[in-house]
């Protein structure tokens, strides 16, 4: 099921990105030992009690040297395309501006649910503040305070209360659902079509011309597969063309719902920072990831030039070290072939579950050649191993001290699991506990 979407929205200066901090805790501030991953919070997951979701921070978009309001005006319409709920924040202490004024007129054509969210109400005297802002026509305001956190409860109660029904489509455990994801104009679509042999998505030059995420089902070779195509932009416009970190925000969604993510990158024009942004989010999110090279048949080759190129792939993303790579050509149909021996390879991969005795087995070996480290006089110690979870796979090591299993020995220990099982295409979690808990 994908995660519903929230947006906040509103001019500068309210605090929206403090509000995002505040909801999405420590997940902002968490930075992953593994070099290559860019990290842009422009959005991020969050729970509220039983509820996932994304959430963007209109703060973080910057759009060129446009007027004032034209810049708001902007990112709200970003928001507005991108959100299933959107929470329109004003400053309780300014009162009702003409900026806020602006955002609302679009919020009412918009047609989305608005939760409106008065901020820097820090004490209950300033609760009276509030009521002003009932004149912006969204109900009742909640008073909330980034600053210490309050009324944050509040305002995500009622924005939950907007989420959309799941009523995605189910499909049989046994079919792999896979999406393509890229920066625009990298060959999503012209892919989509060369695979399943039809025009089904329109192909065009001008970077961002599929609308939304689209469901095929297909067989092939007796396998059931469905392709997720989430080809970039929902409609043309100096904003969506400006910046291409929207194709992040458009590929969340496809991402959560497949089992395989194929990266697509553009061979022709090589590796770019964005292709890290989106390829990160894959690799965060747990999906199996297959690297695909689009646009081979245009580069100028010798007989190093894929080796050559591969380099760069592994180079630029060092966190995708155990996805393979595909070269293809979408125009010519060169390599397709081989692109779903792959994709079966990796889902598979990603859903393998190992036996306790033999994944027990392995640590054991692992321990004996490269002992556990030490901190400040004491051994980490691993009593026990555990497989608790597929799609990703994820191990639960029973430790004596969670703190004293260091990156460096936790990548170890990986790259010696993978040693032994493959895992070729899936992260692999390690999660260390406290050997009572």
């Amino acid at each position: 099921m994908p995660k519903p979407v929230i947006a906040i929205v509103g001019r500068p200066n309210v605090g929206k990105s403090t509000i995002f901090n505040r909801i999405v805790g420590e997940r902002v501030s968490i930075v992953e030992d593994i070099p290559g991953i860019t990290r842009d919070r422009i959005y991020s997951s969050a729970e509220w009690l039983d509820h996932d979701f994304n959430i963007i921070d209109t703060g973080g978009i910057e759009i060129g040297d446009e007027p004032f309001l034209e810049q708001i005006r902007q990112q709200a319409e970003v928001a507005i395309d991108e959100a299933d709920v959107i929470i329109f924040m004003v400053n309780g202490r300014e009162g009702i501006t003409a900026a806020d004024e602006e955002v609302a007129k679009m919020l009412y054509r918009s047609k989305k649910p608005v939760v409106l969210a008065v901020n820097k109400v820090d004490n209950p005297e300033q609760m009276v503040n509030i009521y002003d802002f009932y004149a912006l026509g969204f109900g009742e305001p909640i008073g909330i305070s980034g600053a210490h956190g309050l009324g944050l409860g509040d305002l995500l109660d009622e924005a939950a209360k907007h989420f959309p029904d799941e009523d995605e489509q189910e499909y049989d455990e046994s079919t792999i659902k896979f999406s393509l994801i890229g920066r625009p104009n990298v060959g999503k679509s012209s892919l989509v079509n060369a695979i399943l042999g039809r025009e089904r998505v329109i192909v065009s030059d001008i970077a961002g011309t599929t609308r939304d995420a689209i469901d095929t089902p297909f067989t092939k070779d007796g396998q059931d597969y469905v392709i997720i195509d989430t080809a970039g932009i929902r409609k043309k416009g100096k904003v969506y063309e400006s910046t291409e970190k929207y194709s992040v925000l458009r590929a969340l969604r496809a991402i959560d719902r497949s089992d395989v993510v194929l990266v697509v990158i553009d061979g022709e024009e090589g590796i770019i920072e964005q292709d890290k942004k989106i390829a990160g989010y894959a690799h965060e999110a747990g999906r199996a990831v297959v690297i695909v090279v689009n646009k081979w048949d245009a580069v100028e080759k010798d007989e190093k030039t894929m080796r050559e190129f591969e380099q760069k792939i592994r180079d630029h993303f060092l966190f995708l070290s155990y996805a393979p790579i595909v070269f293809v050509s979408a125009k010519t149909k060169q390599r397709l072939q081989k692109l779903f021996p792959v994709i079966n390879t990796v889902a598979e991969n990603h859903s393998m579950r190992i036996k306790t005795n033999i994944l027990n087995e392995v640590i054991v070996d692992a321990v004996a050649m490269n002992p556990t480290p030490t901190d400040k006089g004491r051994r980490l110690k691993i009593n026990y191993a555990t497989q608790v979870a597929v799609k990703p796979p994820a191990i639960v090591l029973f430790v004596n001290d969670p703190e004293l299993l260091h990156f460096s020995y936790r990548r170890f220990l990986e790259n010696r699991i993978r040693e032994t099982f493959g895992f070729l295409g899936t992260p692999v979690r390690i999660i260390a506990r406290k050997k009572n808990e």
